[in-house]
């Protein structure tokens, strides 16, 4: 997705769910955009709040409003209003669709991350037509004569190249990739992370494509191709691959594509503890991995898991010590909960790699 013209001031759309998993998109743009400015939440369930203190106790000065009306009669007219929440099957419930139009109502463009391209409904084309109002579906493929083949020039990149995997999707691989790029480079280790998702793209990341729009044959060479351009034109120490899925996930086993034509030196393989199903597939006979199971076969698959990085969310303090003695027993890896930790370790796990 490269529309780098798409910027300013933004609201997200959370419609009820900014306190769940599903509203990781808007989660992320809570926490850090270099691409919008974000100046509040429309969210009928937490209407009044902030937004920050949702969703980790953080007061970030974002309001939370019900719809539209309220947001404008209180602080005025964002230029765009982004949605902040995935659907079952990527597609806009019916109940959203007044909502949707009344934002378009204002002249406030859309942006839109959902598998579904709003600008071919009807009804949303008239009411953007009338008000002067874009559509952005950002959910899809680049241009059929701008997608990459692999290569092999992958080998030439001198920069480390780091992928931060997990053993499910909606685990935090993104937060986790974006913290440790901010990490290094306050550190004084020039880093850059590669986005392969529509929130990556939304936070400013310079480098990437959006994995799951992408035709298969294409997925190998585009990682080539963004790690690749992201060293040439920046040179940065530490190249940071934002992982999809988990390499197991039955609904879209993902992973080994980054391992292998991305020639990942390293990998921090981030897990939750509390999470035994697939997100979404809790009546499939099949479980996530036990995490160093999944150690074990990424290194199979080619590449070194550094260090692993626990997703803590729903784990109380005492959990969090009590799951941390028991994997160490376990493993000699470096062990980091990025929320109740320092990234000191991941950091040092990544610079050990350093050729």
């Amino acid at each position: 997705m490269d529309q780098p013209h798409i910027s300013g001031t933004a609201v997200v759309i959370t419609g009820g769910l900014l306190d769940s998993n599903s509203a990781k998109t808007a989660h992320g743009l809570i926490r850090v955009s270099d691409r919008f400015q974000i100046v509040g939440i429309l969210d009928e369930k937490h209407a009044g709040k902030d937004a920050g203190e949702v969703l980790d106790g953080k007061n970030r000065n974002l309001p939370i409003e019900k719809d539209i009306n309220d947001f404008i009669a209180k602080h005025g007219k964002p230029k765009y209003a982004i949605i902040g929440m995935a659907t079952k099957g990527g597609i806009l419930p019916k109940e959203f669709y007044p909502g949707i139009k009344m934002i378009l109502s204002h002249g406030i463009h859309l942006v839109n991350g959902l598998h579904e391209p709003l600008a071919e409904i009807q009804e949303f084309k008239d009411v953007a037509y009338e008000f002067g109002d874009i559509i952005y579906d950002i959910r899809k493929s680049k241009p059929f004569r701008d997608l990459h083949f692999w290569t092999g020039k992958v080998k030439e990149i001198t920069s480390l190249r780091i992928g931060v995997l997990g053993t499910d999707c909606a685990l935090g691989k993104r937060t986790t990739s974006r913290m440790l790029e901010d990490e290094l480079t306050q550190k004084g280790h020039k880093a850059e992370m590669i986005y392969t998702g529509q929130t990556g793209w939304m936070q400013g990341a310079g480098y990437g494509f959006l994995f799951d729009a992408t035709p298969n044959d294409f997925i190998s060479g585009e990682i080539e191709h963004a790690l690749y351009e992201c060293w040439k034109n920046n040179n940065p120490e530490v190249l940071i691959v934002e992982g999809q899925s988990g390499l197991r996930n039955p609904s879209g086993p993902c992973g080994s594509e980054f391992i292998i034509s991305g020639a990942l030196d390293g990998v921090i393989l981030q897990h939750s503890p509390i999470r035994v199903k697939f997100k979404g597939m809790e009546d499939y006979p099949s479980d996530i991995p036990d995490i160093l199971d999944e150690v074990e076969l990424i290194e199979k698959l080619g590449s070194k898991v550094i260090a692993l990085s626990i997703n803590t969310h729903k784990m109380e303090k005492d959990d969090v010590e009590a799951y941390r003695k028991e994997l160490s027993a376990r493993t000699s890896l470096p062990i980091v909960f990025p929320f109740f930790d320092p990234l000191d370790g991941l950091v040092k796990a990544i610079l050990s790699l350093k050729k």
